[in-house]
């Protein structure tokens, strides 16, 4: 153990909690009390194994109003938004302790006429001790989204939560508690950058971290000191599409909430919005009103909290003044919006594409509006961010055409930030924003590894794989390769893509 950490309410300075820092030597001593004990729970059943999660979802249902308040006050986020998070967490939960055994349970394949003297089954086994590195906007959601998969998967858990958010990671690992008195399944370890790297250096299987793309760097680089794989959520700089034939009310309405709601600090929240000349002046009006009508700060009804980072207000100032100082309009908000601890709502038009509001991931509640010719245009602004994670497109007939063009993970059609309440999808992105996935199918096979198994169940009429194979056997294994692969019944055509056809 090395010293202590407090944990600070961001809304008013004061102290919520103080916890002992783990060392290298207790992050060692965590996983492997996870590896023991991720022994008996990898030889339960899937139904065994969500009879157990079943219970804990119940007991962080029940306990909502308590860990809520605890998030609201390590985050300053409202409780209201604090409550839905967890909602959402406990969703995902459910779902994956629900249909992890079909996911990953064993399942028969063709073993294809080559091989029909085989049976081929594969399934999906637990890794054993994951680590999960978890950030502090969304400090139960986020990481949960990596704890239940990979525990439902099988495996244990060594959490390390964001040092802003510490008591939030030793209630969750409590809580589980309450069902499995004395458990090792997951245990949270608390510190700052140095338990974070001990985490990474423990003999672990995999870790899951959501941060900064410049973090995400530094994760991956010590991990592969052990060849431990890894996956990244690093951030995003989404964008927000509106067509010509787009509800303006309802994506103005979409595009608010996307920008500002948890102040800004949402890795998938709306930075970028291009919105079709015929539609602009309509939806910029709506959206401009209802900025106006959002409040950030301490007292009761403010929808938004403060800047739980201290110097993220400084990031927001300097892409505000960027982009201003290079000739953007300020529609709402502008420099005078940016507080010590607080920042309000800001809204900027005719932003230049290579402003750092626009290039850079912003984590504030702010947003830049620019008008487009058509979508073509759009898309391909859009689609120009090295970053990639989320997307939203409001478009009453081209939605899932221009969604399926956007270069993101996941992207919304008609609302904002929808795929992540969907537990069966996957939830990641590309580029700077990383890779793998948590959610969904993709989610719970991230926490395995593929075990494939073909027995044999009575002797090959030719043998192939022995010293004792004859000419003959060869003749024979060759004349039927052509049989099954060497004829056509159509006649042979140039490719599509040769012959230059669009």
């Amino acid at each position: 153990m090395t010293g202590t950490l407090e944990s600070v309410n961001p809304s008013t300075g004061e102290v919520v909690g103080v916890y002992v820092v783990d060392d290298a030597a207790s992050v060692e001593a965590a996983v492997a009390r996870a590896r023991h004990d991720a022994d008996w729970w990898t030889r339960g059943t899937f139904a065994e194994r969500r009879q157990v999660l079943d219970q804990w979802r119940r007991v962080l249902a029940r306990r909502m109003p308590e860990l809520a308040d605890l998030v609201h006050q390590e985050t300053g986020k409202p409780h209201a938004d604090a409550q839905l998070e967890i909602g959402l967490a406990v969703n995902h939960l459910a779902w994956a302790a629900a249909h992890a055994g079909k996911v990953l349970g064993r399942r028969r394949v063709s073993s294809g006429l080559l091989m029909a003297n085989h049976v081929a089954t594969v399934e999906y086994l637990p890794l054993g001790v994951v680590g999960v590195i978890g950030p502090w906007n969304y400090p139960v959601f986020t990481p949960m989204g990596s704890i239940s998969y990979a525990l439902a998967a099988g495996n244990a858990v060594v959490f390390k939560p964001s040092e802003l958010t510490p008591g939030v990671g030793v209630w969750l690992a409590a809580s589980l508690c309450e069902v499995l008195p004395g458990q090792g399944l997951l245990q949270t370890v608390v510190g700052r950058r140095e338990t974070g790297v001990a985490l990474c250096r423990a003999p672990i299987d995999k870790v899951a971290f959501t941060g900064s793309a410049a973090t995400g760097r530094k994760v991956m680089a010590t991990c592969a000191e052990n060849l431990v794989p890894v996956i990244i959520e690093g951030g995003g700089k989404d964008a927000l599409l509106v067509d010509e034939d787009a509800d303006v009310h309802l994506a103005a309405d979409a595009a608010a909430w996307g920008a500002f709601s948890n102040a800004g600090q949402t890795c998938v929240g709306v930075e970028r919005v291009y919105v079709h000349e015929r539609v602009y002046d309509g939806f910029v009006a709506e959206l401009t009103r209802r900025a106006r009508d959002v409040h950030a700060g301490a007292e009761d009804g403010a929808q938004l909290g403060p800047m739980t980072l201290a110097g993220q207000a400084d990031v927001v100032r300097r892409h505000i003044d960027d982009a201003v100082n290079r000739g953007a309009e300020v529609l709402v908000g502008g420099p005078s919006a940016v507080g010590e601890r607080f920042v309000q709502p800001t809204v900027l038009a005719g932003v230049p594409e290579d402003s750092c509001a626009v290039t850079e991931e912003t984590f504030g509640p702010t947003v830049t509006v620019r008008r487009v010719h058509d979508m073509e245009e759009a898309v391909t602004l859009a689609n120009a961010s090295r970053y990639g994670l989320g997307s939203a497109v409001f478009s009453r007939s081209h939605g899932a055409d221009l969604a399926r063009r956007l270069r993101s993970g996941m992207t919304s059609v008609n609302g904002v930030i929808s795929f992540a309440a969907i537990p069966a999808l996957p939830f990641g992105g590309v580029g700077d924003s990383g890779f793998g996935r948590v959610h969904g199918p993709d989610g719970l096979k991230e926490f395995t590894f593929a075990k494939s198994v073909a027995r044999q169940w009575m002797n090959p009429a030719t043998a192939l794989t022995t010293f004792d194979r004859t000419p003959r056997t060869d003749a024979l294994f060759a004349g039927l390769i052509r049989v099954l692969h060497g004829r056509s019944r159509l006649s042979p055509k140039r490719p599509r893509w040769d012959r230059g056809d669009p």
